[in-house]
């Protein structure tokens, strides 16, 4: 069984991200396989708050090269944008970067 950190990976610190956190949305890098019931789950148990809408969105990896011909591909991930109910309090670890 997975555990909240499991599906969490980290945050996405990006400006868009943080203008969003203004309006209680916050962006997290999850697990490729979770689905929206467990990262809500794994976001309230994680930070101690109240989520209310959880959208997912699948990142495609971009092209990628080093040289002429060994044209890469950075890996595919999944990210979440958890939006947080009225009443709940502000995630801490988003505070200090606005």
């Amino acid at each position: 069984m997975k555990t909240a950190y499991d599906i969490i990976k980290r945050p996405v610190i990006t400006e868009q991200s943080m203008e969003a956190t203004e309006m209680k949305r916050y962006v997290f890098e999850v697990a490729k396989d979770a689905n929206k019931i467990e990262i809500a789950k794994a976001v309230e148990e994680i930070f101690a708050v109240k989520v209310m809408k959880v959208n997912t969105l699948n990142m495609q990896g971009k092209l990628k090269r080093s040289g002429r011909y060994p044209a890469g591909r950075r890996p595919s991930w999944k990210k979440a944008i958890v939006t947080l109910s009225a009443d709940s309090k502000p995630i801490e670890l988003f505070e200090g970067m606005v």
